[in-house]
């Protein structure tokens, strides 16, 4: 069966939205970065802590975690940073 959505594993990174981690307080330059980025097809990246096994157990009835798929976790600040450059579809 197709899915009506799917990645396109081909896309680019385009721009950050919102603030960098830097600008945030979220790195100390060595580890990860909390980040969400817009790819050249439109889709968003987020880069952030899989936590799939912790949140797994705990998900509401109708929210679904397909085999491929995973459970990001990022800081509120930097999706709040970002809703500015978020555009309404």
């Amino acid at each position: 069966m197709t899915r009506p959505w799917e990645a396109d594993r081909t896309a680019s990174f385009t721009r950050r939205l919102g603030k960098s981690p830097a600008e945030l307080g979220h790195t100390n330059d060595r580890d990860g970065c909390p980040d969400i980025w817009q790819l050249d097809n439109g889709d968003i990246a987020v880069i952030g802590r899989d936590l799939t096994s912790a949140y797994l157990g705990r998900l509401p009835a109708d929210a679904k975690v397909a085999a491929d798929e995973r459970i990001v976790i990022i800081p509120g600040t930097t999706l709040s940073a970002a809703k500015a450059d978020i555009q309404d579809v």
